[in-house]
């Protein structure tokens, strides 16, 4: 059986997130435009059976029913992003600083790879690893 993961995150600016992942990340977006010109839903494929589905916040909220969307700054999860080089890794945190992410730990080399975590706009952390070897 083929399964299919979706990974949802909260967005507060929709046209923000379609540009940020699309031209900082180089994810390729899916689905048909909405009458922003933004894929509805904004999904965005990882893989064959991956993808990130963005999620306006009010809208995320009305999916979690009861339970609260985390504020922002408060990260239950850690996304990880494999590229190819180190010099690919601090190009990708570059790129991520100056779409509006924060950088939460600089490039650097650990001994099982080279890695750095910076956020998107909307605080979502992103480990972004050159694996060793």
């Amino acid at each position: 059986m083929s399964r299919l993961l979706t990974i949802s995150l909260p967005i507060a600016d929709r046209q923000r997130s379609y540009a940020f992942y699309q031209d900082t990340l180089g994810l390729e977006p899916f689905g048909e435009p909405a009458e922003d010109g933004v894929p509805e839903p904004l999904q965005f494929r990882l893989d064959q059976r991956t993808s990130l589905m963005l999620v306006p916040t009010g809208g995320f909220g009305w999916v979690l029913g009861s339970r609260d969307v985390a504020p922002p700054g408060v990260s239950e999860v850690l996304l990880s992003l494999n590229v190819a080089s180190a010099e690919a890794v601090s190009a990708v945190v570059t790129r991520m600083h100056d779409a509006g992410g924060e950088v939460l730990a600089e490039p650097a080399q650990q001994d099982w790879g080279f890695t750095a975590v910076a956020t998107d706009p909307d605080g979502h952390a992103w480990q972004i690893i050159a694996e060793v070897g």
